[in-house]
């Protein structure tokens, strides 16, 4: 059975964007509000970060919105409690992002069960080792019908690349940069060699730039991948006055 990630890159190859927001800020009971405002402004799949206390790959601004979330009030339960009337809502593939703690504490098979119940179509652990994850959860993964998204960096080696494209079912998480998130898309030589030895990889799963996009560099993440993730820009927007109004002038700079 396909999942919402693999119809859409079936019928959608080119200029992808998705969102990243955690659920919980600025406020706890707008996840869905957010969700779906982004929907209705073009956006073609969606992240929602679950909050934790001890984030180590983000950079100031989605730390702060998961400090904000935490003292909300946000955790698994209360995610879980609010995506119950997702899929009443919202249509485009969704996607839950967050570290790996939280996740053990809950219980990996019961996170899994209670995604697929919502609606989710694919988890986003960055700190869940890639043998970790086909030794132990690949099997509780797939029974959910849930996609496992890996990430890749510029220091990826090809061997393990061409392993996590054996394992991925969905799309491959491109990062531009080995560091924090928010940092901007850097266009050095370096990086657009990285980008060209991913694309002559001619891997099977589509790839999906991301960390640091912003409307400038989305046009040339295209370029090399299927599409771009924009994480920090948009949560920083949550930070302003009337937030959900200016979803669809936030988008339409980078459908333009």
């Amino acid at each position: 059975m396909k999942n919402r990630l693999n119809d859409l890159f079936h019928t959608k190859k080119n200029n992808l964007l998705s969102i990243y927001f955690t659920a919980g800020y600025p406020e706890l009971n707008t996840t869905l509000d957010i969700a779906e405002a982004l929907e209705k402004a073009g956006v073609d799949f969606l992240e929602i970060g679950f909050p934790y206390s001890d984030p180590v790959a983000d950079g100031p601004v989605i730390q702060h919105s998961s400090e904000i979330a935490l003292q909300n009030g946000m955790s698994l339960n209360v995610l879980f409690e609010q995506l119950a009337d997702l899929r009443k809502r919202v249509s485009i593939p969704i996607m839950l992002m967050g570290y790996f703690n939280p996740v053990v504490q809950y219980g990996v098979e019961r996170f899994c069960k209670k995604a697929a119940e919502v609606g989710v179509d694919g988890i986003i652990v960055p700190d869940l080792p890639v043998y970790e994850y086909e030794t132990l959860y690949a099997d509780v993964f797939k029974s959910h019908n849930l996609s496992n998204i890996f990430m890749v960096t510029p220091q990826t080696s090809a061997e393990r690349i061409r392993k996590i494209d054996e394992l991925s079912n969905s799309f491959i998480y491109l990062l531009s940069s080995s560091s924090i998130t928010g940092t901007a898309l850097q266009l050095s030589v370096n990086i657009e060699d990285y980008y060209k030895r991913i694309k002559a990889m001619y891997l099977k799963n589509p790839a999906i730039i991301g960390f640091g996009t912003d409307q400038k560099s989305f046009d040339k993440a295209c370029e090399y991948a299927s599409g771009a993730i924009v994480g920090t820009r948009f949560v920083k927007l949550l930070g302003e006055d009337e937030y959900l109004k200016k979803i669809p002038d936030f988008i339409a700079g980078f459908k333009a």
